[in-house]
């Protein structure tokens, strides 16, 4: 796949992507009802050369899904790697264990799988949800998000209604969702109709039973 993206003013085309230190770089915001957000701007340096690889390498699929008794395109290109299956990316992986290193790997949320998201244009949008632990959404857990590419909104909200917070993420941003945020929160990314490049989240999660 070939896509123009406006790279990021910071980033030095000649060097490979590499993972900045977290520890005290990380920002935590606490939210209501145990539930927390961790934030690491410009995590990954040279960050645009993942997207490029990401985007071409890939094998992106474009899923389908029932709505009001009609079946619509998934609006976003997508792609999961499971335990145990090789990352598209050597970063990737550094990434997951780097995470896990910081994070103390606490029981059921050690982080293992990496599902990939491809925000082609301000068109393409993920509604409100909040991530499903196996088949309920009945324990605490952690999904931490790197976003390689053009900004775009992660925004949050309390289940039930209550402010939402809008967090720019990308360019190699982190940013990690924890404690009961999946349970007492939602988040989405939102269409848009300002002109946006495209961007490509990566999902790191635990395997929840089912």
């Amino acid at each position: 796949m070939s896509i123009a993206f406006q790279t990021s003013l910071l980033d030095d085309i000649f060097s490979e992507p590499e993972l900045r230190p977290l520890g005290l770089m990380v920002e935590r915001i606490p939210l209501e009802n145990g539930a927390w957000i961790d934030l690491r701007p410009g995590w990954l340096s040279n960050s645009d050369a993942l997207f490029e690889r990401l985007a071409v390498d890939v094998p992106w699929k474009a899923d389908k899904r029932e709505m009001y008794d009609k079946i619509v395109a998934v609006p976003r290109l997508v792609s999961w790697f499971g335990a145990g299956e090789t990352f598209p990316d050597p970063v990737l992986v550094d990434a997951k264990e780097a995470l896990n290193n910081h994070y103390g790997r606490p029981p059921g949320q050690v982080f293992e799988t990496a599902g990939l998201c491809f925000y082609r244009t301000g068109d393409d949008s993920v509604a409100w949800h909040g991530d499903r632990v196996g088949r309920t959404i009945e324990r605490d857990t952690m999904v931490a998000i790197l976003s390689v590419g053009a900004e775009r909104s992660l925004s949050v909200r309390p289940k039930g209604g209550g402010q939402t917070l809008k967090f720019a993420v990308g360019h190699g941003d982190l940013i990690v969702m924890g404690g009961s945020c999946q349970r007492t929160y939602e988040h989405a990314i939102l269409k848009t109709k300002h002109a946006v490049g495209p961007r490509i989240s990566v999902q790191f999660r635990p395997v929840w039973p089912r």
